[in-house]
């Protein structure tokens, strides 16, 4: 049974970075469907800017390493048990054509770009014809990216709070700023990404 005999490769198939239910998207577009286009922005909320932060580990751990042969067959399986039906075609063609590679075109903001609200931080984009549904394939790992950016965002709008105060209260508030906002917190954060300064 793949469960117990291939449990590594289960973590590291960039087939599953997905909801299951999406392995059956691919039959639901209409035929002859050739590209797709797709964002992320932030709707709003608490904040009115969102900092754009944490892509670059999804890009490294995620989108630079090949999909296989292996990974195919293991995510079929897995598939079937889901009862979803599976694109192997597809994701054969991007191991045969591809070189293993998903074949999107990902555009982004500079990591730390301060954004406002409604305005698009990622874009996503199929360059081939015939696997347009990749776009909205890896829309669940690609929306990993709302974790760093809220961490990031939190903590620019507390840093702005302490700069403030400092600057009311300090004599040297440009040397104490960089070092007001940590919790020298390694052990108990998510990430590595989310440890802060200290």
């Amino acid at each position: 049974m793949f469960y117990s005999e291939n449990t590594r490769s289960i973590l590291d198939n960039p087939i599953l970075g997905t909801d299951s239910y999406k392995l059956s998207h691919w039959v639901q577009y209409p035929a002859g469907t050739d590209g797709m286009f797709s964002y992320i922005e932030s709707r709003g909320g608490k904040f009115d800017r969102s900092v754009m932060f944490g892509l670059q580990m999804i890009l490294l751990d995620f989108f630079a390493r090949r999909i296989t042969r292996e990974d195919v067959a293991i995510a079929k399986e897995i598939a079937a048990a889901h009862g979803e039906p599976f694109n192997e075609a597809g994701f054969l063609r991007i191991v045969d054509t591809h070189d293993g590679y998903w074949p999107l075109r990902i555009r982004a903001l500079p990591e730390g770009t301060v954004v406002p609200a409604g305005v698009p931080m990622v874009t996503v984009e199929s360059t081939d014809p015939e696997l347009a549904w990749a776009v909205s394939y890896v829309e669940t790992l690609m929306l990993q990216l709302w974790y760093p950016v809220t961490v990031a965002t939190l903590s620019w709008s507390v840093r702005k709070v302490i700069a403030s105060s400092l600057d009311e209260t300090s004599d040297d508030a440009a040397s104490q700023l960089p070092f007001k906002l940590h919790d020298f917190g390694y052990r108990g954060v998510s990430s590595p990404q989310t440890a802060a300064r200290g």
